[in-house]
């Protein structure tokens, strides 16, 4: 590892900031070493050891003696900005959003996880009546504003400025006593055997929290989520019911997915 590769901040990193440090280095240089990265983090080895066994489990990487190789296919990539979300794949997030906004009827409980592709729903809704929605996306929850017919509500708890979402015990607890039709679920990544997952630890527990309270989970997510995976799960794509996504999708993950018994609706790439 070069000087050019440490991190601007050597003080011991958060476990999640060290653990997507260290897929970054995976994914520059194809390998690493324990003892570099432990002298990089200012950690011991075998919390280096524990990192790179978690990430093993992951798919990430795969261990070597002294090391860990990368896992071809399985990289976590960095997380982009909302607005940099925004302005990727736009056509296809909106071909996804109106089959979803089709999906809510009078009468549903909905939740709208944070995210572009949600916010996209949220935009359709302006005419809905007798929904309630809950979310934990602060541009989610603008773009309902004006949706007279949508009864709001939101989860409280810390702002992530990255995600404009909320997290945290405050977010989760205010799911707990609540249940609810449809839950409308983003995607950083999607891997069909290892499930959904996403670049934020925090982002992982209330998007769990929301699967547990939720009769019908529906994955939205354009097709270049497919074949990668993110340092954090979400849940098992075996507990999906649906999954909205345009007609990029890899053609094996889309038969896998049929195969196993989720309805899949392809829109328009």
């Amino acid at each position: 590892m070069s000087d050019s590769d440490t991190p601007t901040d050597k003080r011991v990193a958060g476990t999640s900031e060290r653990r997507e440090q260290i897929i970054q280095l995976l994914r520059q240089h194809g390998s690493v070493q324990v003892n570099d990265l432990s002298a990089l983090f200012g950690v011991s080895t075998v919390t280096i050891r524990n990192d790179l066994t978690f990430l093993e489990k992951q798919g990430i990487a795969v261990r070597a003696y002294g090391g860990a190789l990368i896992c071809e296919g399985g990289v976590s990539v960095a997380e982009p900005s909302v607005e940099d979300k925004r302005s990727l794949n736009t056509a296809v997030k909106r071909n996804i959003a109106k089959v979803a906004a089709d999906l809510i009827t009078p009468g549903l409980r909905v939740i709208l996880d944070s995210g572009t592709t949600t916010w996209e729903i949220a935009r359709l809704m302006r005419h809905h009546q007798n929904v309630i929605v809950m979310t934990n996306g602060m541009n989610v929850a603008n773009a309902l504003l004006e949706a007279e017919g949508v009864e709001l509500l939101m989860t409280g708890g810390h702002l992530r400025r990255q995600s404009l979402s909320f997290y945290g015990d405050q977010a989760e607890q205010s799911l707990q006593n609540y249940h609810f039709d449809l839950l409308f679920l983003g995607s950083d990544a999607f891997d069909v055997e290892r499930g959904v997952s996403t670049h934020n630890e925090d982002e992982a527990r209330i998007n769990r929290r929301m699967c547990e309270v939720a009769e019908r989970i529906v994955v939205v997510t354009d097709s270049s989520k497919f074949d990668r995976s993110s340092l954090h799960k979400i849940i098992d794509t075996q507990r999906i019911h649906m999954i909205i996504t345009d007609e990029g999708i890899p053609a094996d993950s889309l038969n896998s997915l049929r195969k196993s018994g989720i309805e899949v609706v392809l829109v328009p790439a």
